[in-house]
């Protein structure tokens, strides 16, 4: 499956990865900065968000469906910039193929192999006991009031709620078809939706089936500078993960932001491109 993409402007290429939360919509605030400045831009929804289709009949890989988007747009390199999954998604996709990633601009990200704690599995355990019981608005709420941070306007709360409940619907309805297909072909009667049906942020997964085991990731192997961006009041789990990253990553710096919740870039669009800017200026390929 290809990704619905859009692009524009013209120079180095930078491809930004949303976060679970969100669709690739959550990146215009910036894009006309970074086009401005000479890149070009490329946003990509993933499975089951904004204009992808979910897909439950095969394995989710979302660095492949990055790699495979690439190569679909003729680009051999590009600085990759992720907000929380789309930032585990651009680790794991350097990682992989580091010689593909000139740089990278981490936002709150989630990181291979980080464990929840109570707090975040308890959130996770609300989300599912509020689709379970089909009140998607009741799981949109708690999202928005879990990922966004004292400096997000009620416009951008609006905005998240709208990205959110797209992404539930989309992916809850896939999740129906598929086993209502399974259930037929079996002769059972369909199951309930499994917790990883839908695009919660961190504790209760992103988007598409669960990943089969995958070889331990070495992390090591991304040689491309990184800037890592953290939020002071973001949960604990992700701001320590966005500490630690630059004791794993040998070109990494780690910059935590005293107003920030889980997504800057909504929360302050002005300063974050801002950020984004003169991180790149400094590495520009």
């Amino acid at each position: 499956m290809m990704l619905s993409y859009d692009q524009a402007g013209d120079g180095p290429t930078v491809l930004l990865l949303h976060s679970g939360v969100c669709d690739r919509r959550m990146w215009d605030p910036q894009c006309d900065d970074l086009i401005a400045a000479g890149y070009r831009v490329v946003r990509a929804d993933f499975r089951g968000h904004g204009e992808t289709p979910a897909d439950f009949t095969r394995p989710r890989r979302p660095f492949e469906d990055v790699r495979d988007l690439l190569d679909h747009l003729g680009i051999e390199r590009a600085v990759l910039v992720g907000s929380s999954f789309g930032g585990r998604v651009a680790l794991e996709t350097a990682a992989r193929y580091p010689e593909r990633v000139t740089a990278l601009a981490l936002l709150c990200p989630d990181v291979p192999g980080l464990e929840p704690g109570p707090a975040l599995r308890a959130f996770g355990a609300k989300e599912d006991e509020l689709l379970e019981a089909g009140d998607v608005d009741g799981a949109v709420a708690l999202n928005v009031d879990q990922w966004l941070g004292p400096e997000a306007s009620a416009e951008v709360r609006t905005r998240v709620a709208e990205m959110q409940r797209h992404a539930f619907e989309v992916q809850l309805a896939a999740w129906a078809l598929a086993q209502a297909a399974a259930a037929e072909e079996a002769g059972t009667e369909a199951p309930e939706p499994a917790e990883d049906a839908t695009g919660a942020e961190g504790a209760a997964g992103a988007e598409g089936a669960e990943e089969p085991a995958e070889p331990a990731l070495d992390l090591s192997r991304i040689q491309a500078p990184c800037l890592v961006v953290g939020g002071a009041h973001d949960v604990a789990e992700f701001r320590t993960a966005a500490a630690g990253l630059p004791g794993i990553l040998p070109r990494a710096r780690h910059v935590e932001l005293a107003w920030a919740g889980h997504l800057p870039s909504l929360e302050r669009p002005a300063e974050t491109a801002e950020l984004l800017l003169g991180f790149l200026a400094e590495h520009r390929a």
